[in-house]
């Protein structure tokens, strides 16, 4: 890679890295142009220069974070040595652990809302979450036998975490566990 291609790209990431850490601590209606620029150390007009606007930015921050957990997730469903159940428990914790993520995630989708050319974007990262469900639960639907079709299981997964999200970025937490509990005591019966 040309030093100029180097060059650019580290800059893309600055700005990616100074968006995504605003965009957590502030919410999308405060992040702008130059916020990003003297967070990342940059001429603001390079925002525009490189992403085009600052909504653009955002949507690929959202898409360079989708990214990479998705090869995580894909990684922990793929694993042949570890029990649905299992997998089923560790994807709980990461909506522990992931709350950065969620809140991008949300905060993304609230923009799109009004904005149809952010829309098609952010519906893809979307398309791209029940692909991972899809493959995910297609076996254990069979295994188990869970009646529900597929794509209303993948449905019923994608709005329960939603709203687990929802509500712990609205500071809403209660029954969380003892649903989550619940359905723990029930994959482990299941599986026996």
């Amino acid at each position: 890679m040309a030093a100029a291609q180097v060059a650019r790209a580290q800059t893309e990431e600055a700005f990616l890295d100074a968006a995504e850490r605003l965009l957590v601590e502030l919410g999308s209606p405060s992040v702008t142009t130059r916020r990003v620029a003297a967070e990342a150390g940059f001429n603001h007009g390079l925002v525009h220069y490189y992403f085009g606007s600052v909504e653009n930015l955002l949507v690929r921050v959202l898409e360079r974070f989708t990214d990479r957990l998705i090869v995580r997730q894909r990684a922990m469903y793929s694993d042949p040595s570890v029990s649905f159940a299992e997998k089923w428990r560790t994807a709980m914790r990461y909506l522990d652990a992931d709350r950065e993520y969620q809140k991008v995630w949300f905060e993304l989708q609230a923009l799109s809302w009004n904005r149809p050319e952010l829309r098609d974007r952010v519906s893809h990262v979307h398309d791209e979450w029940r692909a991972v469900l899809l493959e995910a639960f297609a076996e254990p639907r069979e295994r188990y036998g869970i009646t529900m079709p597929l794509e209303a299981l993948v449905t019923l997964v994608v709005t329960f975490n939603e709203g687990i999200i929802l509500e712990r970025l609205s500071g809403f937490e209660s029954g969380q566990r003892e649903l989550l509990d619940w359905i723990d005591d029930w994959l482990t019966e299941i599986e026996k």
